[in-house]
């Protein structure tokens, strides 16, 4: 899964194929697993939230599953079964990582190699331009290529994937002063992003201006890592949750507001909802090296903290 770190909603076709977009974001060490066996049954036998057993693809009713099924020509005598790290719906690209997962699962069951931009395409075409959710194309990309990355998504769609080039004492420094809270909320991040998208199409000054500054902190967040200057991040982060609020009024809430400030009142320089927003994970950045005081005042509030690391290895088969 992964943590946008700047420039997230630039990465929709509706804004990045009219203006482009660009965003900074980070693998973290949570993750999508899907095991794909082989079944002497006929039929297809899937286990995710919920357990399918169905005769013909038609039937399944769990979209990227069928969709990908039929993508990759597989009908029949499979068993599927996905977990993961984290719950859907919580803002940590768990949908495109499932994607991504999935066809990375079964393109090693039919013993086919696929490049990693051919990965991270295929999961992209499935959920953007078959199933047409509102989604964009950074969660498949960091799925399929890990680490703390940039992500230029130019007009004609094409993406350029480049490693943001940051010191590895500062990376250390990075991920000791992220923390990760999870809200307890889970919520439909598509119903933000069509309203977003839709809003994108009509020419919705506020909105695009909004992304237009969320990209250039973006740029700017880049500029932070490379020369070291980390605490500037924390600084970009309280601007974009501030800019990112002006996308929907669904982005946050009041308990989300009081979680925010109690953190800033707490030694965060800044933070963000992750993904669309309106719940799910809260990221926050404190330089100070007690952080106890924001986690406790966190836990009051009824969240919970959750550790991680960076990830630089992407999407990959599991050893037997």
């Amino acid at each position: 899964m992964r943590i946008t770190l700047g420039g997230g909603g630039t990465d929709i076709p509706s804004y990045y194929t009219r203006y482009g977009g660009f965003l900074i974001a980070g693998a973290i060490s949570k993750y999508v697993y899907v095991a794909v066996n082989k079944s002497f049954r006929d039929g297809l036998f899937l286990t995710y939230s919920e357990i399918e057993k169905v005769e013909h693809l038609r039937q399944i009713k769990h979209n990227i599953i069928r969709e990908a099924l039929r993508l990759e020509g597989l009908k029949n005598h499979l068993e599927i079964v996905s977990m993961a790290d984290a719950p859907g719906g919580s803002g940590l690209g768990s949908s495109g990582s499932f994607t991504v997962s999935l066809l990375k699962a079964l393109h090693a069951y039919k013993n086919e190699h696929v490049s990693s931009r051919q990965l991270a395409e295929e999961a992209c075409r499935i959920e953007i331009e078959i199933l047409k959710a509102p989604v964009g194309k950074q969660d498949q990309y960091m799925a399929v290529f890990g680490g703390v990355t940039s992500l230029a998504f130019a007009k004609n769609g094409k993406v350029t994937v480049r490693p943001v080039k940051i010191k590895a004492k500062d990376l250390k420094k990075l991920e000791e002063n992220i923390l990760l809270f999870y809200t307890g909320i889970v919520r439909k991040s598509a119903s933000i992003l069509k309203e977003e998208d839709q809003k994108i199409r009509k020419d919705y000054g506020p909105n695009i201006e909004a992304l237009h500054n969320i990209k250039k902190i973006a740029f700017e967040t880049k500029e932070a890592f490379e020369s070291g200057h980390l605490d500037r991040f924390g600084e970009l982060l309280n601007l974009h949750w501030q800019t990112k609020k002006k996308l929907s009024q669904k982005v946050s809430n009041v308990f989300l507001d009081e979680c925010y400030e109690t953190a800033l009142k707490n030694g965060a320089l800044g933070g963000k909802i992750m993904g669309a927003g309106g719940g799910g994970f809260f990221l926050f950045y404190h330089p100070g090296k007690d952080k106890s005081k924001l986690v406790r005042a966190m836990v009051k509030k009824g969240l919970q903290p959750m550790p991680f690391r960076f990830d630089f290895e992407g999407a990959r088969i599991m050893p037997n």
